[in-house]
């Protein structure tokens, strides 16, 4: 089982597709079949919109392998391993292309292909579609949030910095190199929306950055960072699990590179009972 940010099934921006591509020729030339999804947390029963690819990879020659006797548009559909536990609502029709007999230096190369949110590897034959799932209630921030914070993450009222961070914006700026380019990005919410999930998570939660969760808070409605705990309940964690001793900068660091409890629950049990039937 393997896990990755979404983008890794578009990267590099200058060859789409090519470094999932040498993930699957590896697999396959170590004698594997694979499948794989993207999961948004938030779409099954999650407190954050946190999107991220899983690759289940078996062995050709197990139990496992020997059961799958249906069509491979068909698994995607219907009986595929993420699809047995991440129900979907809709599926694109597949495409497919093959990696059968090319190298590694080939695919590096050469391999260009666009990937879906889904898909299956089986002996060189890549056949990827995009999926819409069938959502279950999401757990919203205001959810997550404590009733009574200590002071310390309360903004200290200049909000100038977090409007700039997390505003739209369009602007020149020079590499090191001395080149200049055009940078944009658009607006994020400034607080965020408390009746919605919360964003993705990164290491960097809670320092003045673009990316940090902002809040009203629920007690005062002052605006605030989000707490270590709070952190913890946005990945399913339960309270105080980072709470070793560590500095509270390594308790976000460690939420934000963690996994979402709930899916990895779910594709847990689904591994148990293959293993056991093996």
């Amino acid at each position: 089982m393997l896990e990755n940010v979404d983008r890794l099934l578009r990267s590099p921006a200058s060859q789409r597709g090519r470094d999932f591509g040498i993930m699957l020729s590896c697999l396959a030339e170590q004698e594997y079949n694979a499948e794989w999804r993207v999961i948004n947390a938030a779409d099954y029963g999650g407190a954050q919109r946190r999107r991220r690819v899983f690759i289940f990879a078996w062995k050709k020659r197990t139990k496992y392998q020997k059961r799958i006797i249906d069509t491979i548009p068909e698994r995607l559909a219907k009986k595929g391993f993420f699809t047995s536990i991440f129900p979907i609502d809709t599926i694109s029709t597949g495409k497919e292309t093959s990696i059968k007999g090319l190298d590694t230096l080939e695919i590096s190369e050469t391999f260009l292909y666009d990937f879906g949110n889904c898909g299956y590897l089986q002996d060189g034959l890549i056949i990827t579609a995009s999926t819409k799932p069938k959502p279950e209630e999401s757990i919203p921030l205001k959810k997550i949030l404590e009733k009574s914070v200590c002071e310390k993450y309360y903004l200290d009222g200049n909000y100038e910095k977090w409007k700039y961070l997390k505003g739209a914006k369009t602007e020149k700026r020079k590499h090191q190199n001395g080149h200049e380019y055009n940078y944009a990005e658009g607006a994020i919410a400034f607080p965020d929306h408390l009746d919605l999930p919360g964003r993705t998570m990164l290491t960097s939660e809670a320092t003045v950055n673009r990316s940090s969760h902002v809040v009203e808070d629920l007690s005062t409605g002052k605006l605030r960072i989000i707490t270590p705990v709070e952190a913890e309940r946005l990945q399913g964690f339960e309270d105080g699990w980072t709470d070793t001793g560590m500095p509270e900068r390594a308790r976000y660091f460690c939420m934000g590179n963690a996994l979402v409890v709930q899916v990895v629950e779910r594709i847990g049990k689904a591994l148990k009972t293959i293993v056991e039937s093996e």
